[in-house]
């Protein structure tokens, strides 16, 4: 992996619109790249805690130093280092006097969290991790959807004028992830700032920290959590920290689009900023919203607009995949995605994993991989005995399901 720091990082993090890296075939460093954020994402969904039953419902299973170790990307063969500095929360809402929005309900009256839930981390890369990656990578990682309630923020497709982004340059986003963004609860003390506030001053704190460095920022996600970090990505490009520029960098993988024609040209103009999106073939996802309307009016239309670099794989291609088992939101997955990449040999070629994704993996959260290929379980990434832990003075069990970290719940 020195060929990465050798070879000079910015062109694979887009300084040059990813040109000859993607067609032909995919670059080999950049195939590693790309696996590895995408990997990044897989820490937030394998230890987000949805168990009803669960006092820490919407948390974490976790504590920040543990993330990765824990969830398996702090392994001797993974050169990408990186330490998880900060964990930031998205906030629910109170619909009609319903909790409703983007939360995850717990059952208990004793739950810890009521008015937010667990939305991603950031992270920096190490002093190993930087010897590999060639500088001091800032990585913040948004979380897909979870929840039905979220499904319900993702179809407020109607647009809104993205004004602490931007001034009035004619651009509208999507109002449902705009607001997941931006938006406080007074009621809850993880969203007395926005998610927006909590990302960005841990930026900040972090550039500060390696200002005497070479620094990058990258914003990773996947499905939902890709529609958040394309809002993250340009709200940091065009709102500097610290009076700092630095190369900003969106992986956006399943992403579906976020905003209108004058977003697209704002996203465009950002000088320090470059987006990559991956999109698998049979992935729907990526193809909506196709229209809306601005907010407070009935027309007229405005199409939805895509942004950044597309990067088009086909994971169907690849024969380890059982045909008559996929349904359509199996296409979307993270894991197929990271498959898709592994085995992608250009539009016109097949499939030939490289061995820089672990296949058996593919069926970590479903059942697509043939057995007589991966003999592996079906949704095999399951939390031992699902969080339930003997007491060793009595015997009894009880549900013991997240490790104590430092945030203050009330």
């Amino acid at each position: 992996m020195e060929s990465i720091a050798k070879r000079g990082w910015r062109v694979l993090s887009g300084s040059e619109n990813w040109e000859g890296l993607l067609e032909p075939n995919l670059d080999s460093d950049l195939r590693r790249y790309l696996i590895h954020y995408g990997s990044m994402i897989g820490a937030v969904y394998d230890s987000f805690i949805t168990e009803p039953t669960s006092k820490y419902t919407g948390l974490s299973r976790y504590a920040k130093k543990n993330l990765l170790q824990k969830t398996g990307l702090d392994n001797k063969a993974n050169p990408f280092k990186y330490t998880v500095t900060n964990y930031f929360y998205t906030p629910s809402n109170k619909i009609g006097g319903a909790q409703g929005g983007y939360h995850v309900q717990s059952v208990r009256a004793d739950a810890v969290l009521k008015e937010s839930n667990w939305g991603g981390y950031v992270a920096v890369a190490t002093d190993k991790g930087k010897e590999v990656l060639g500088r001091r990578d800032i990585l913040v990682v948004w979380r897909g959807t979870e929840t039905m309630s979220e499904w319900i923020e993702d179809f407020k497709i109607v647009m809104v004028k993205p004004a602490i982004i931007f001034a009035d340059n004619g651009s509208l986003v999507h109002k449902g992830w705009y607001e997941m963004y931006t938006s406080t609860n007074q009621d809850s003390p993880l969203n007395s700032k926005s998610a927006r506030d909590q990302v960005r001053e841990e930026v900040a704190k972090l550039l500060e920290q390696y200002k005497n460095e070479e620094v990058s920022i990258t914003v990773t996600g996947h499905s939902l959590g890709a529609s958040l970090a394309t809002l993250n990505a340009v709200d940091l490009a065009a709102n500097p920290l610290n009076n700092t520029e630095v190369l900003v960098t969106a992986f956006l993988f399943a992403s579906p689009k976020v905003g209108n024609e004058g977003f697209k040209n704002a996203f465009s103009q950002q000088k320090n900023l470059r987006a990559l999106r991956v999109v698998n073939q049979d992935d729907l996802v990526p193809k909506v919203p196709f229209m809306s309307v601005e907010a407070g009016t009935i027309l007229p239309l405005i199409a939805y607009k895509d942004v950044g670099v597309q990067f088009d794989i086909n994971a169907s291609k690849s024969d380890y995949l059982a045909p008559d088992k996929p349904s359509i939101l199996m296409w979307h997955g993270l894991m197929i995605y990271l498959h898709g990449i592994d085995g992608y040999q250009g539009p016109q070629g097949g499939f030939k994993p490289q061995g820089f994704f672990d296949i058996p993996q593919v069926n970590k959260y479903g059942g697509m991989l043939k057995v007589e290929k991966c003999p592996v379980p079906t949704e095999w990434w399951i939390e031992k005995n699902k969080g339930m832990v003997q007491k060793e003075e009595d015997g009894t069990w009880i549900l013991d399901d997240h490790e104590a970290d430092d945030v203050v719940f009330a």
